[in-house]
């Protein structure tokens, strides 16, 4: 039976009690659907007067590609005044309003729950994509260090007029092609090596200037509007570029008739209400670097699978589908997160945002030139993995080092117990079955307190980053690599000034 409802004496408290509710309420004709009255909460949410609200039906706010389910308490996605849209979960109860029936809808906003669910199920959904992505790359790694260490040693080995040593080159190039890609997806699913340091995005953005005008062509005019007052950010130099370079060519990509591409700095503060919305981005003062063009746009479908591995809006052959992958791992790994507003057919504009620290940026330094010594130190190799064991053996053994090899910690520490001499250093792979080589290097520097570590690895997963494997004082090689790079940083270590710090210390 319909409750009845006192006249609309808007000084009675029955009346006040429905106006000052702080939920959003509405009474709705039973016969046409038309709203007769609305609540402040309501006008406040929609951002219709009570006069505008008058002249609506219930059924005209609802956004026109929801299906029509009624008054029911299931969830419906509406429009805003102002062209947002909002989704209510209404629950109604009959009444008698002015005599007439009537509706009382009391409806509860869940849009940011609703958002944050989405979030939610993306996030769960690119973490079980990024495992799978890691756990290939990383033993793919392995198969690259073969390839490509064996490649340098076979060019090592021949004279240039050799006939086989164009096809060796051919192998090394192809190797160094793959090993890109997987860095790609190391970088996707988080599981990379970065070297982060103090940096200003304002300096690496002119640095890039020059390349990045001979990246985009002569047809787009590329325009860079830098904060004189920018702060810094803790991130890896390399890869910012990367993230630059990538979203660069990106923008480059949507304007194929030309167009205008703009790189802008900023100082931000993420506000509590923006961090609620985009978890888990904490609020605070960032840095901002966007990059934006008056291209081609995206829908809300490509939106919504922009950072997808392997997911591309180019034609056939023109991408991995990597790029954007490669960009969200970086930066979610360096504690930051991006954004992206885009309209089809206006252009797009993809915003990074790094945490501001208060520090000075570091002074680069000029690199020292790499050069391949001899040694003839003692080395123990411990690598489960076979044939890569082999290669780092063999080529030790051909700079001259007496190499002893394990082929897990285990024999390692049979090996180490049994050899009388000095062990000058420990080469370990990170992740091994059972022991880590974090764990195997504690157990033989306690009784060998001068051997130095060099740990290496096809990935660096968030075991091995949560237990420190990667701080600054830590030697680390990331597979794969090439036989010249390995025998390099092998004799940095050995010649470096103090022991390289090791596990438990």
């Amino acid at each position: 039976m319909p409750v009845k409802r006192p006249s609309k004496d808007r000084g009675s408290k029955l009346w006040l009690l429905f106006d000052e509710h702080p939920n959003p309420m509405l009474i709705i004709d039973s016969e046409n659907g038309k709203i007769l009255e609305a609540n402040a909460a309501a006008v406040a949410l929609y951002g219709y007067s009570p006069e505008e609200f008058r002249d609506i039906a219930w059924e005209s706010l609802r956004v026109h590609d929801d299906l029509p389910r009624g008054l029911t308490t299931d969830s419906v996605r509406h429009r805003t005044r102002g062209g947002g849209v909002i989704e209510v979960e209404p629950s109604t109860r009959l009444i008698e309003f002015g005599g007439e029936p009537a509706q009382l809808t009391v409806l509860n906003d869940v849009t940011i729950r609703r958002h944050l669910e989405e979030q939610l199920r993306q996030a769960q959904k690119m973490e079980a994509v990024g495992m799978l992505a890691g756990g290939v790359a990383h033993d793919f790694n392995n198969l690259l260090t073969i390839i490509t260490g064996y490649s340098q040693l076979i060019l090592n080995s021949i004279h240039s007029e050799d006939p086989n040593h164009h096809s060796a080159e051919q192998i090394m190039k192809a190797g160094e092609r793959a090993a890109a890609l997987t860095t790609q997806l190391l970088a996707f699913s988080r599981r990379q090596a970065l070297q982060p340091r103090v940096l200003d995005l304002n300096k690496l953005v002119t640095a890039m200037s020059t390349m990045l005008r001979r990246l985009i062509g002569e047809d787009i005019d590329i325009q860079f509007v830098l904060r004189p007052d920018l702060g810094m950010v803790s991130a890896d130099p390399g890869q910012m570029e990367q993230v630059l370079m990538n979203l660069v060519v990106n923008a480059r990509d949507a304007m194929p008739n030309g167009g205008t591409l703009t790189i802008e700095t900023a100082n931000v503060q993420i506000d509590e209400g923006y961090s609620q919305r985009h978890l888990p981005v904490k609020q605070g003062p960032y840095t901002m670097i966007a990059v934006s063009d008056n291209g081609t746009g995206m829908d809300e479908q490509a939106q919504r699978r922009l950072f997808e591995p392997f997911f591309t809006t180019k034609g056939t052959g023109r991408g991995t589908g990597l790029g954007l992958s490669s960009v969200l791992g970086i930066i979610k790994q360096s504690g930051g997160t991006i954004n992206v507003y885009s309209v089809p057919n206006s252009g797009t504009s993809m915003k990074v945002y790094l945490p501001r620290v208060d520090r000075p940026a570091m002074i680069e330094s000029e690199a020292p030139q790499q050069t391949v010594s001899r040694g003839s130190e003692t080395i123990l190799v411990v690598e489960d993995d076979e044939m890569v064991r082999n290669l780092v053996r063999e080529t030790l053994n051909r700079s001259g080092y007496r190499v002893l090899d394990a082929d897990g910690p285990l024999e390692a520490r049979r090996i180490a117990d049994a050899y009388r001499g000095r062990i000058h250093l420990l080469i370990t792979d990170v992740v091994m079955p059972k022991v880590s080589g974090r764990e195997l290097a504690a157990q033989l520097m306690a009784r060998r307190r001068d051997m130095k570590v060099l740990y290496m690895s096809g990935y660096t997963d968030s075991a091995i980053v949560n237990t420190g494997i990667l701080q600054k004082e830590v030697a680390f090689v990331q597979k794969p690599f090439t036989p010249a790079a390995f025998t390099q940083k092998v004799r940095e270590v050995l010649e470096g000034g103090s022991r390289t710090r090791g596990a438990g210390e």
